[in-house]
């Protein structure tokens, strides 16, 4: 076994060492794209904190899937975010696998290029539709009563600026049309169904995505709309997008391999060939 070990690690080292270099190679490429999508996340969270001194706890209205589902109550919370943390948490690490894998489809930059396009998009319809109508919030600590149902008004521009963190990201009010578990839920699963492999995976990443939907009903986070519409909203907008970008080429294609976002025409024919050096040096590594 030692022996096993010794002859593999320094094949592992030079798969991490070149793919570090081709990811990088991409970043420096992408890398305005990338910080565009993390300050899109920032943007997203000021929203959703903005909308919170707007909210006015009242009835919980009725909903056919409150009728339907049984409450879970507060102190079984937990179980709806831990399969969402499950679902994000998977989705990362697969998105990093092929530092440390032989099977090596997508590539970390560029897969996340194209979940910051899905995510901006899907939380820009979240931030009109939230601000356009305030619905009274279902969950325990918006309604009637609860001190964290309203917030009083800020008392400066850097308590907006910091989100009021962690309560203000943990305890937020009147951002419900629609879900923004959901959305992230969505995005991860059917972007691992366009470019994953393992079919199992597929199947369960759809049932856990249907599970953690109920539950976030059964957990009153959401009335059932919040989640009816974040379904096709989501869905519709990630194909949208698919129509508009062009499709990332398996890695394993060789020289006809397409980058997944298009390449600036700047030095375009530069570009092309660095790339694809830096991936023959990949595939170069993996075979040693």
């Amino acid at each position: 076994m030692p022996v096993y070990v010794d002859r593999e690690a320094p094949k592992l080292w030079r798969r991490i060492y070149s793919e570090t270099t081709l990811e990088a190679s991409l970043l420096a490429e992408k890398w305005k794209l990338v910080l565009a999508g993390l300050v899109f996340q920032y943007i997203h969270g000021l929203a959703a904190h903005g909308v919170h001194y707007l909210h006015r706890p009242g009835p919980t209205l009725q909903d056919a899937g409150f009728f339907i589902l049984p409450a879970l109550g507060q102190d079984k919370a937990f179980v709806s975010e831990t399969v969402f943390v499950t679902i994000f948490g998977s989705f990362i690490l697969w998105t990093f696998h092929p530092f440390v894998s032989h099977s090596k489809k997508i590539c970390t930059v560029l897969i996340w290029c194209r979940v910051f396009v899905y995510l901006a998009a899907s939380q820009s319809l979240r931030i009109i539709t939230f601000f356009a109508t305030q619905l009274p919030g279902p969950n325990y600590h918006c309604r009637e009563g609860s001190k964290l149902a309203k917030i009083p008004p800020p008392k400066n521009v850097l308590e907006v600026l910091l989100i009021n963190f962690p309560d203000g990201v943990i305890y937020g009010c009147g951002d419900l049309i629609f879900s923004s578990h959901t959305i992230f839920t969505l995005v991860f699963v059917r972007t691992y169904q366009r470019y994953g492999i393992r079919r199992w995976i597929k199947h369960l990443a759809w049932l856990m995505a249907v599970i953690q939907s109920l539950l976030i009903i059964a957990s009153r986070k959401h009335y059932t709309v919040d989640i009816v519409v974040a379904w096709y909203t989501v869905n519709l907008v990630m194909f949208y997008v698919d129509s508009k970008l062009p499709e990332m080429a398996e890695r394993s294609s060789g020289p006809s391999q397409t980058p997944l976002l298009p390449l600036s025409t700047k030095d375009g024919n530069k570009s092309k060939e660095d790339h694809q050096r830096l991936l023959n040096k990949t595939n170069v590594a993996d075979e040693l």
